[in-house]
């Protein structure tokens, strides 16, 4: 076809944009990528501020999600893995350690210590945590086609209530999933739990952004930044047209952006965001530490966590970078004195002198995944026009790099 800028044109240079990019590349297929920011990454972005490397957003990189180990190379983003483990803190401060044995043998006498302190082995609730966590190290497969419901719902029908539940698992996930209410899909939190248990998730030493970085090195593609597409054409001759007013035409457009803007640009039904904030604070007065800390007595800091002991390069040498997140709703990020108030007490000491670097609010955080939500969405919304993103397989790196290779597969069949 004459008269065509590319083969494909890919909107969006976060993780599902690039892998589907390289992927047309390596089918002999020529790719242009628009990027409405100055740099890939999408969400997963980091600022260096004062020589502190903060993550827009608390992300964590597990190198035991497939897809990761077929097309990264995580032994050049210099991974550094977090403690496996968390620290409970209750409402007088004290913290319990829950620590993998065969990660941390040394901690074993603590964690038992701290599982009864807190009365986590109550039997009841024990077994139903088993028999909620057994289809997580089953077969995918199996996973991904067994019945659905609320998180919480699926808690209370098995029994897994008091302090494993309420001091532990929902602190927790809390923050993984961005949801303090317990409506995502069971089905997606019992994928999520598999892959934790199968490694140990980390940072790179020089921030996230080092992993985009890398996919878009190793794309080989063209990659237009600062470049914000306006509105897409489907149609036998699809086209684009970006904010300064260039209109760029190929054999078929993807869609690779967040849920909110591919419902923008398409007028398709997408999942909808939540939210959550990240403090980043220059921090005194702390020993090294590599765990993540929970409230086990609830709160709005769902997660804090000592970046600089995790990855000595987040912070300049002698420096100390505390990361503490919040859920974000309509009414906005949590008051700093309350967040303060409540890092006192998770930290053990007073946070007065600590200063602010940064605090990141991000609205778009992660795709909610509802009860019955397919764990793999149909990829394919025009004649031409194909989505990629983790809003079409599930809401994380591994579903962001799935969905794009998934749809550069389908584009090559479009366009076959």
């Amino acid at each position: 076809m004459s008269g065509i800028d590319a083969d494909v044109i890919v909107v969006g240079a976060g993780i599902a944009g690039l892998r589907c990019a390289a992927a047309l590349r390596l089918r002999g297929l020529t790719v242009r990528v628009l990027e409405a920011d100055a740099v890939p990454g999408g969400r997963i972005r980091t600022d260096v501020i004062d020589g502190f490397r903060c993550d827009r957003g608390f992300q964590l990189l597990n190198p035991s999600y497939p897809a990761v180990k077929r097309h990264v190379d995580v032994d050049a983003l210099d991974l550094r893995v977090a403690g496996r483990g968390v620290r409970i803190v209750d409402d007088s401060g004290d913290a319990r350690t829950i620590a993998d044995p065969t990660r941390h043998p040394r901690l074993l006498p603590e964690t038992v210590r701290s599982a009864f302190g807190v009365g986590l082995l109550r039997p009841c609730a024990v077994a139903g945590a088993v028999r909620w966590a057994l289809p997580a190290v089953g077969p995918v497969r199996r996973l991904a086609t067994a019945p659905d419901a609320a998180l919480a719902d699926d808690w209370d029908r098995l029994g897994l209530r008091g302090p494993l539940r309420d001091s532990l698992l929902a602190p927790f996930l809390s923050g993984v999933l961005a949801d303090g209410i317990g409506d995502t899909s069971d089905r997606y939190v019992r994928l999520v739990l598999r892959s934790f248990l199968l490694a140990t998730p980390g940072v790179p030493n020089a921030g996230m952004q080092a992993f985009p970085e890398q996919l878009a090195r190793t794309a080989g593609v063209d990659i237009a930044y600062s470049t914000r597409v306006e509105e897409i054409t489907d149609g036998a001759d699809p086209s684009v047209r970006t904010a300064d007013g260039a209109v760029l035409r190929s054999r078929a457009v993807v869609v690779a952006t967040d849920s909110v803007d591919a419902a923008t640009l398409t007028a398709s039904a997408t999942s909808p965001m939540r939210g959550l904030s990240t403090w980043w604070f220059e921090a005194d007065g702390l020993a090294s530490d590599t765990f993540l800390r929970v409230s086990g007595v609830g709160g709005v800091v769902v997660n804090t966590a000592e970046m600089s002991s995790i990855a000595a390069g987040y912070a300049p040498p002698g420096k100390t970078l505390v990361q503490a997140t919040t859920l974000l709703d309509d009414t906005g990020p949590a008051p700093e004195t309350q967040v303060r108030a409540e890092l006192d007490r998770l930290w053990g000491t007073t946070t007065a002198s600590w200063r602010v670097i940064t605090r990141h609010d991000i609205r778009r955080a992660l795709p909610r995944q509802e009860p019955g939500t397919p764990l793999r969405r149909p990829l394919q919304v025009g004649e031409r026009l194909v989505f990629a993103g983790d809003h079409r397989d599930t809401p994380s790196i591994q579903g962001a790099l799935v969905s794009g290779g998934r749809a550069a597969a389908r584009v090559a069949r479009l366009i076959a």
